[in-house]
């Protein structure tokens, strides 16, 4: 009987030891954004149905760019699952250094995915990244300082009406700044917002035989009245705020108007994060009457590297964190304002969200964003806060560099716009792009 006992317990133990070694454990890199730091909440839920444990390393987002580009460009294989976007999903597939995306389950619908984002993260029709959450950018203001300082915000409002706003809902005595916007240095940071503001005011950054264009009167009207406007109704550091720090701003009632990503929304007006939760309003990003809006186009999206041991699990992951299912989960436990916008055509077909008050603008915002026409004068490139080439996320994290120094008084808008061409000129040069 004792031998028998001690038997059963040594099978027993070697099924449990069986299945610790059979345990797989998958790392993802991504951004300390809002939504994925809710994904990572329900990371329980993923590993009891698939077995998968899950750790993840969350990230800055200009730390995140360099740790990932570092890691996919060396093979270095630290990662299972890369959060990524539009701008790196093409090039790095073109590259075959994403396993491609092209046997997720029918149970998925892959034909769910909005157009804007399923192109902007395939190449040559092949998926390389899910979009976990897809945006543009738009207007978000305070309602109840619109209306106090006597004025109203248009559907799709123009950069002067933006700069009088702004400077009527300013009030430093009560810490309220008319304006949030970024001026973080880093492509995706400051230098995103500032790319697709420069849009509207007929800018951009190369010719068609791919000069710079840093040497034009649109770059600099685009920067005069970017930081003429920050100067008078803009928060003091504004030269080190990226998305996060204007959120927290924001939320914390000390912006009167933020222009950011359209993700953003349910984050301003969620009342148990934001103090002006009831007084928020939304319209499209500004214009200045050329034909283009200063909006952009974007997805964090979840991709997979190549070099990965795992894929078969990774893909698992990313199957149930962009999934209709994974919207219905977050909808059930924390309401619709809060899941993943704009990522799937059929979360907008939905009538459960059709009363999220920033639902239609997000969808009106996305659908406007054309990144194959994003300049009045004819480009190049495909992108619309970017350019999409594999030379671009270095040149502009160095433009983007000398445009926060001009923020931050350090350097006048003549010099960042002169080192901006000559950095920029030298760069396509030995690339050979001239």
């Amino acid at each position: 009987m004792i031998m028998k006992r001690s038997l059963l317990a040594a099978t027993a133990l070697s099924v449990l030891t069986a299945g610790a070694a059979m345990a797989q454990t998958i790392t993802i890199a991504t951004v300390n954004n809002g939504d994925m730091i809710r994904m990572q909440g329900y990371t329980d839920t993923f590993t009891e149905q698939t077995g998968i444990n899950v750790e993840w390393v969350t990230l800055e987002e200009n730390v995140l760019r360099q740790r990932v580009t570092t890691d996919i460009t060396t093979n270095g294989g630290q990662f299972d699952i890369m959060t990524i976007g539009m701008y790196e999903a093409p090039i790095w597939g073109s590259n075959d250094w994403l396993v491609p995306l092209d046997d997720l389950s029918a149970e998925y619908d892959v034909a769910d995915l909005l157009p804007a984002m399923a192109g902007g993260l395939s190449h040559d029709g092949t998926l390389y990244a899910a979009p976990f959450y897809g945006e543009s950018s738009m207007v978000m203001y305070r309602t109840d300082l619109m209306e106090a300082a006597g004025l109203e915000m248009p559907e799709a409002p123009t950069w002067a009406f933006i700069r009088e706003a702004a400077a009527a809902m300013t009030d430093r005595a009560n810490d309220i700044n008319g304006i949030c916007l970024r001026g973080k240095a880093g492509w995706g940071e400051g230098g995103a917002f500032i790319t697709a503001m420069s849009n509207s005011f007929g800018a951009r950054w190369f010719d068609m035989d791919w000069n710079a264009q840093f040497d034009t009167q649109p770059w600099r009207d685009t920067l005069e009245f970017f930081v003429g406007m920050m100067t008078d109704s803009g928060p003091a550091g504004y030269a080190t705020n990226g998305f996060n720090e204007n959120l927290s701003l924001f939320q914390q009632g000390k912006c009167g108007m933020w222009i950011d990503a359209t993700v953003a929304a349910s984050f301003v007006t969620n009342p148990n994060d934001s103090t002006v939760a009831d007084h928020v309003g939304f319209a499209l990003a500004p214009d200045n009457g050329l034909g283009k809006r200063s909006n952009w186009l974007w997805a964090w999206a979840l991709a997979i590297p190549a070099g990965t041991q795992q894929a078969d699990a990774a893909k698992q992951f990313i199957e149930w964190a962009t999934s209709k299912e994974y919207i219905e989960l977050v909808a059930a436990n924390e309401g619709w304002a809060n899941v993943p916008p704009g990522a799937r055509t059929s979360l907008y077909e939905n009538p459960n969200y059709a009363d999220v008050p920033f639902a239609d603008m997000t969808l009106r915002s996305i659908l406007s964003a054309d990144p194959n026409d994003s300049t009045v004068e004819p480009s190049p490139y495909v992108g619309i806060q970017f350019a999409a080439i594999p030379e671009f996320a270095g040149i502009a994290s160095e433009v983007s560099q000398e445009f926060s120094a001009v923020y931050a008084g350090q350097q006048s808008i003549d010099e960042a716009l002169e080192k901006a061409q000559a950095i920029t000129n030298e760069a396509m040069e030995a690339a050979g792009y001239r």
